[in-house]
């Protein structure tokens, strides 16, 4: 018993982790602020975005310095990484001290860096803990990154409302004093055995109420981003650390209320998870059942089996025009095979995939990056707008996780959910740029959170499924490459239409030396643009969907059938 206490105690300060590394979801908060103190352009400043997001390019080696350290060192390396990244900046933003510009770029590759570290560190945390639901485990402490910005909001506010520069200080410290509160946790993990099938039944209604307490945490944080005043910035402040230590109880009334689960865990299908649908077991089965139906009917379907061993295949001899060319040639045959980098580079279905999360969740980010300016322009609160895509962005990614949820009732392919997930991102935009009213700004910004937290939590399962369980850690990050190349493109392009319309008449010169511009058209033309990219997103996903659509159904056919001979 107390090495399972012990292992809920790892997945809350995982949960605190997560909740305090997403530093670069605030970037819009101060980024007026650097701009003018530095005195650079909306170019210069978009190079700084890109430079955090650089970081995650340098991800895999937090898996490496892994191999040789113990986890708490990596922990506070990371913490240190961020430390000295925001940390200076901050000196930078208080006028203490004075760097150039490539210091300040490399700073910020310094704290992105730092993010992809804490995540490596939680990923371990949940695999190691959490081997029966590991994804669950995985699903929920995701999510609440997606939160950070919303809590570094409350806490400002709850400090100093007026000062920007505090976000730096903040990124700077706070995970730091975590990273401290979660040392004795992470050394004294215990060593678990296998657990019986009733322990991961109720594990899984643990989780199940876990993300309903996140789904409450969420909406406060929301409902806090209203506070006016210093004194009601604390008092919510403090309601939300109850919140994220009351996960601390909820094991506990679970083992004791073991009715409980009888009466509401049967009413759901905790089975599978928001990440790695296809188990070994069923995957295994899925191959023999698919060598069987290809050897049935291979008049009307073929298997093609490359040099390589993929079996991509099961497409028609004959396909009638371009796009059902295009939907039926070399169509995956079944989830969960493993494709090394070589085979993942040749393979349309990863290229439609990439472009989706290109045009989707990437431009998502890049959106939120501009929110400092964007609310400048409008004449907005910049704090608020950042809750708001945070609160939004947090309830994407638990949202992640409904298809498992509601599997047995309607089961839809994981890839169609992704592309009902980038429908509200291609309509906020259009809504943007129809109307620069505050309504159609907070609406716009709530959608395009939803839409890329969905994304951003849903990816990782779409991966292992798609090109193996087993290859999502190195395949998850070439997929990712897509974001500091989206922050550069998507960020360079916004910066020149804010330049060019600084330019023409719509810039007020500070008196820093910085030129702010003022008006709807600051970012209009770049709404437009976003909006156009991202509908190239939702008709690439579709595209997938279309492709993948029967290797999604035969599995869970299969899975269908090998439930009914188990019976």
């Amino acid at each position: 018993m107390a090495g399972q206490s012990r292992k809920w105690m790892i997945l809350v300060v995982t949960i605190w982790i997560q909740a305090f590394t997403g530093t670069n979801f605030d970037f819009s908060s101060y980024s007026s602020r650097l701009k003018s103190v530095l005195g650079v352009s909306q170019v210069q400043l978009n190079y700084l975005a890109v430079a955090s997001d650089l970081g995650k390019v340098f991800g895999w080696s937090s898996g490496l310095a892994l191999m040789y350290m113990p986890l708490w060192v990596v922990l506070f390396m990371s913490a240190f990484m961020g430390f000295i990244g925001y940390g200076l900046q901050w000196l930078v933003i208080r006028e203490i001290i004075t760097l150039p510009y490539i210091l300040v770029f490399l700073l910020c590759l310094l704290a992105g860096c730092s993010i992809c570290w804490f995540n490596t560190v939680c990923f371990v945390l949940c695999i190691r803990n959490f081997p029966a639901n590991r994804a669950l485990a995985l699903s929920l402490t995701i999510s609440f990154n997606g939160v950070s910005a919303a809590l570094y909001t409350l806490i400002a506010d709850a400090i100093n409302p007026s000062s920007s520069a505090l976000y730096l200080l903040l990124n700077a410290l706070v995970p730091l004093i975590i990273s401290f509160m979660s040392l004795i946790p992470i050394l004294r993990q215990p060593s678990l055995d296998p657990l019986p099938s009733d322990a991961v039944g109720r594990d899984s209604l643990i989780f199940l109420i876990l993300n309903i307490v996140a789904v409450i945490t969420g909406v406060y944080l929301l409902t806090g981003s209203t506070s006016s005043d210093t004194a009601s910035a604390r008092l919510l402040f403090g309601g939300a650390v109850f919140l994220l230590f009351l996960p601390l109880c909820i094991p506990g009334i679970v083992y004791a209320r073991a009715w409980f689960r009888q009466a509401i865990h049967s009413s759901f299908c905790i089975a599978g998870s928001s990440f790695i649908l296809v188990d070994d077991d069923d995957l295994e089965l899925h191959k023999e059942l698919i060598t069987r139906e290809a050897s049935i009917h291979e008049n009307g379907l073929r298997h093609l089996i490359s040099n390589n061993g993929s079996s991509y295949g099961l497409t028609r001899h004959k396909a009638e025009g371009c796009c059902e060319s295009i939907v039926g040639r070399h169509q995956l045959a079944m989830l969960g095979e493993e494709h090394p980098v070589k085979l993942l580079v040749r393979r349309l279905d990863f290229w439609l995939y990439y472009v989706a999360y290109f045009c989707g969740g990437t431009i998502g980010l890049v959106y939120s990056n501009n929110l400092g300016q964007i609310a400048q322009s409008l004449g907005q609160s910049s704090h608020t707008l950042v809750t708001l895509y945070s609160s939004f962005s947090f309830f994407g990614r638990l949202l992640s996780a409904t298809p498992d949820y509601i599997r047995t009732k309607f089961y839809f392919a994981r890839t169609g959910w992704l592309t009902v997930a980038l429908l509200p991102t291609s309509v906020a935009f259009s809504l943007l740029a129809a109307s620069s009213n505050s309504i159609a700004l907070y609406s716009s910004t709530a959608l395009i959170g939803l839409s890329s937290g969905f994304i951003f939590a849903a990816a990782v399962s779409i991966t292992s499924e798609l090109f193996g369980p087993n290859s999502v850690g190195v395949n998850h990050n070439i997929l990712i490459t897509n974001i500091p190349i989206g922050s550069l493109f998507y960020g360079l392009l916004a910066a020149i239409v804010y330049d060019a319309n600084t330019r023409s008449g719509y810039g007020i010169s500070m008196v820093t030396h910085s030129t702010v511009c003022i008006g709807k058209d600051c970012y209009f033309l770049t709404f437009v643009w976003w909006g156009c990219i991202s509908v190239v997103g939702l008709a690439s996903s579709f595209l997938l969907f279309l492709r993948t659509r029967p290797a999604y159904h035969r599995f869970e056919h299969n899975r269908i059938i090998s439930s009914q001979l188990d019976l």
